[in-house]
C-alpha cells in the first residue's frame, strides 16, 4: 500500500473534531482504502487501512469497546 499517492487527496476532518483538539482526517476518495492522518500535522505521515478495517475500528470506538478514549 505504500505506492499510493496522497498528494491530491481531499481530506475530511472527523465530525466530532473541535478547534485545537485531537483530530483525525480521512481521505474518502480511495475505494477499498481509508487513508488517515493527524489533522494537526497535515504534512506528516498518513496511515492507510483497508476500508473494512477502518469501518470496524470506528464502529468499535462508537460502541465504547475501547473505553473512554
Amino acid at each position: 500500500m505504500s505506492d499510493i499517492n496522497l498528494v491530491a487527496a481531499r481530506w475530511v476532518k472527523a465530525s466530532y473534531s473541535q478547534q485545537g483538539g485531537n483530530c483525525v482526517e480521512v481521505a474518502p476518495d480511495f475505494p477499498g482504502l481509508a487513508p488517515v492522518r493527524d489533522s494537526k500535522n497535515p504534512e506528516g505521515p498518513a496511515l492507510i487501512f483497508a476500508a473494512e478495517a477502518w469501518v470496524s475500528f470506528v464502529a468499535a470506538v462508537r460502541s465504547g469497546e475501547f473505553g473512554d478514549i
